[in-house]
């Protein structure tokens, strides 16, 4: 830590808590994009009274407009939160857990945000965030990015800037279509990413799921043998890590289905691939999409999932995950990952 942040501490260390308490009410304010006092106490913990104290006290100082449609982020507070971002990982303890985690995990980097998506909708919010400076920060022109489903990586897309800042920039489903929601599947998602940022698209349409005919019926066909040579030249893939037995749900799995992946020991699925604790695949489902030995080819890896529920699911996965990947999840996840990796150890 900074020798004039720790002497400001030794003075002041009340200091700290009131930082990290005012920027997180700044950062709400500045996904939220207009959000009443009730709402953001709420959402804060905060009680009215405290609410409309801190408020003032941003408005004061020009870090935040109030008007009737609420609170809105000013140019100085977007700076503001740009300048104390690594203070506060650090105060917050954040910074340690990231550090600790990535011992454990042998990937790339660890990104942890505040909050649990379990309990917290506005930590999926900062998690898509978060996500979204990170895929910006690597891209280049010429990429390919393939997209998984899912709220989480959908909303990612709300918070990628409208830009033309890169060009030739591609967009392809990772895979068919998982679940009845058509706004949470790849191929929406592929376009929604491709819309803000100024790109061209690929889609995948097609059941996720296939018999072994039409696996291998499909295969020939010219459109899919373009998208697999589109896996193959793939520079970025963004996606998320589930639940085992959630995921099989979502596939409309019988019951039987689902007692059967839990007899096998699976406990994390991604790419189609149900993983047991130890990281091994322990059953696949037939698709075609990006597949597993695809992924240590793979520039960058984004894996973006958060919540206390899903720490055993992220563990498992993590085993065999390639080195490249890099880790977007909440203190929820993070706080339970290590509560299992101390009671293993």
């Amino acid at each position: 830590m900074d020798p004039l942040l720790t002497a400001q501490l030794k003075l002041i260390p009340e200091m700290s808590d009131l930082l990290q308490k005012r920027y997180q009410i700044l950062q709400m304010i500045q996904i939220s994009k207009g959000i009443g006092r009730r709402v953001l106490g709420e959402q804060l913990g905060l009680s009215e009274r405290d609410t409309r104290k801190e408020l003032d006290a941003l408005r004061m100082q020009n870090l935040i407009e109030v008007s009737r449609e609420g609170a809105a982020i000013t140019p100085t507070g977007t700076q503001v939160l740009l300048d104390l971002k690594e203070v506060v990982r650090e105060w917050s303890g954040r910074l340690t857990l990231e550090q600790t985690l990535l011992k454990y995990l042998h990937i790339k980097e660890v990104i942890i945000v505040p909050g649990n998506v379990d309990t917290n909708k506005n930590a999926e919010m900062l998690l898509s965030q978060e996500a979204a400076k990170y895929l910006e920060s690597i891209l280049n022109d010429d990429k390919i990015i393939a997209v998984t489903g899912g709220s989480t990586i959908a909303s990612i897309s709300n918070f990628v800037h409208e830009t033309s800042r890169w060009k030739n920039l591609m967009f392809i489903a990772a895979r068919g279509g998982v679940g009845k929601d058509v706004s949470l599947q790849a191929n929406t998602i592929a376009s929604l990413f491709s819309d803000k940022m100024n790109g061209t698209y690929r889609t995948l349409y097609m059941p996720d799921s296939l018999s072994e005919e039409a696996y291998t019926t499909m295969k020939k066909e010219p459109f899919i043998q373009e998208m697999m040579d589109l896996y193959e030249r793939t520079n970025i893939i963004i996606h998320g890590i589930g639940d085992a037995a959630e995921m099989a749900r979502r596939r409309n799995s019988t019951e039987a289905e689902i007692e059967r992946l839990k007899e096998i020991g699976s406990v994390s699925e991604a790419f189609g691939y149900y993983f047991n604790e130890q990281g091994e695949a322990v059953h696949r489902i037939r698709t075609i999409g990006i597949q597993l030995k695809q992924l240590k080819n793979i520039e960058y890896l984004l894996a973006v999932a958060g919540g206390a529920k899903k720490a055993k699911a992220l563990l498992s996965y993590f085993k065999q995950a390639p080195s490249q990947t890099v880790l977007v999840t909440d203190e929820g996840a993070a706080n339970e990952m290590m509560k299992i990796i101390s009671q293993t150890n």
